[in-house]
């Protein structure tokens, strides 16, 4: 009891972010994720970095069932962080209150905020999307910089794919097992070579952001890497530093479709430029360039557009081919990092530090559709459903929002926890929602299932 209180102790300290504007002027010294005074992740361990192919069932500190909470076991009553309130001398209530106080969000730009607090549209809290089904803290997020949190990704309702300090893990929700599928603390050697392809070798990548689709996985690093490997082949296919400039940082990579079906890989950088590169053979096929930081982009659906955001209150849109700019959107008081289109290719969705995500159609950019608020801090992950039938919205720690664009997105489900959130992912089929919580102790992968209203899919499901 006096351990665990001690770690709440510090846990509530750590919440207040008072050492955050410290790391957001320093970011740039932090050498090892040990090192983070933010974050605070697990020290690295020599096993975990040798072993390529290490099961965490095998680690029998890691493996014990109290770590993990089930559905049932928070119907009869479990946190489902597996928190222990009743031994400590605080309700999760009080501690609820004491976090929304004092809190403090951080912010490249310190604009009044009270008129935009009369924009945001009036939500119906209370409603549930998506039921608790399981959290399992034998895999858990890390973050390498707090404003980046593209950190999860699913690639089916069993399938997960998160990091963890230099590692990217695999989380079978089937099997409950984990797997390293990239040590990216060794040295790593591109099995692809051919003429003209600007690879080289990489080492100690600190994971910046990631993403994962149709067996290809694209990592970023801190320091300005790309990697790039196929899930059903042993190395890596590809890996370089794309920029040598100072402030290198990826901030974003996404793998998409372009207008004749080819896959396409993105990455956004602190050098302000945005490439393209081709999937299969990993050449550069173009570079944008823009006045700022770029933090994210994404192609719409049918890979005409590409949406540009930054260290600027203004997003853009332009062509995903040429790169000409073809739209912008005004209304962010501060920087964006988050943004997502919804299936149909004509709403877009954009995430800012001003605590708010905007909903845009694009035939109309003059001004947004609505806007959506968090609780009490910057909006930093947004995912559509396949289906376009939900959105949810991250915000730094604490919240996920989950909207219904069927009730105009006045209906909304809150997921309300404990702990920064490193990424937040559907399934392809929209049937499961995982959040990634980065916390020393606590820290851990939540799954979420989606409601059936049907009685006899109950029977089933």
């Amino acid at each position: 009891m006096v351990i665990l209180f001690s770690f709440l102790g510090r846990l509530m300290a750590h919440f207040h972010n008072d050492d955050l504007e410290y790391v957001g002027d320093d970011y740039y010294d932090i050498v090892d994720f040990e090192d983070n005074p933010l974050l605070e992740p697990e020290p690295r361990r020599d096993a975990d970095l040798d072993s390529i192919d290490s099961d965490f069932e095998d680690d029998p500190e890691s493996s014990k069932p109290k770590t993990d909470t089930s559905a049932l076991e928070a119907r009869n009553g479990k946190d489902i962080q597996g928190i222990p309130w009743e031994r400590l001398n605080f309700t999760r209530d009080n501690y609820r209150e004491t976090r929304l106080k004092q809190y403090r969000n951080y912010e490249n730009l310190s604009r009044s905020r009270e008129e935009l607090d009369k924009e945001c549209l009036q939500v119906e809290k209370g409603k549930t999307f998506y039921d608790f089904q399981f959290n399992t803290r034998i895999v858990k997020s890390t973050i390498v910089h707090f404003q980046l949190r593209n950190l999860l990704w699913a690639t089916s309702k069993h399938d997960v794919y998160l990091t963890q300090n230099y590692s990217v893990m695999h989380w079978s929700s089937l099997l409950s097992r984990g797997n390293e599928v990239l040590n990216a603390a060794k040295p790593i050697v591109p099995t692809l070579k051919h003429p003209g392809l600007l690879s080289e070798s990489v080492s100690r990548v600190q994971i910046s952001t990631m993403a994962v689709k149709e067996n290809l996985l694209v990592a970023g690093g801190f320091q300005g890497e790309l990697i790039c490997k196929y899930l059903n082949q042993p190395g890596v296919a590809f890996c370089t530093k794309i920029t040598t400039a100072e402030n290198a940082i990826t901030n974003a990579v996404d793998i998409y479709h372009n207008q004749s079906g080819s896959t396409r890989i993105t990455t956004a950088n602190n050098d302000a430029l945005v490439r393209i590169f081709d999937a299969e053979s990993f050449t550069c096929l173009n570079r944008f360039s823009f006045d700022w930081s770029v933090n994210n982009t994404a192609v719409s659906p049918d890979g005409k557009l590409l949406a540009v955001l930054g260290d600027s209150t203004e997003c853009l849109i332009v062509d995903a081919h040429s790169g000409k700019l073809t739209g912008n959107m005004k209304g962010h008081l501060d920087y964006s990092f988050a943004l997502a289109w919804h299936p149909d290719g004509r709403i877009l969705a954009t995430g800012n530090q001003d605590t708010t995500c905007r909903l845009w159609d694009t035939r109309n950019l003059s001004k947004s559709l609505a806007v959506l608020k968090g609780n009490m801090g910057a909006i930093r992950a947004l995912r559509f459903t396949s289906d376009g039938r939900f959105l949810a919205m991250a915000e730094p720690a604490d919240f996920v929002h989950v909207f219904d664009t069927e009730s105009e997105y006045v209906e909304c489900q809150e997921i309300d926890i404990f702990g920064e959130i490193a990424g937040i992912s559907f399934s392809p089929d929209a049937a499961a929602l995982f959040v990634g919580v980065a916390d020393r102790t606590y820290g851990g992968l939540l799954e979420f299932n989606r409601r059936h209203y049907n009685s006899y899919l109950d029977c089933v499901f």
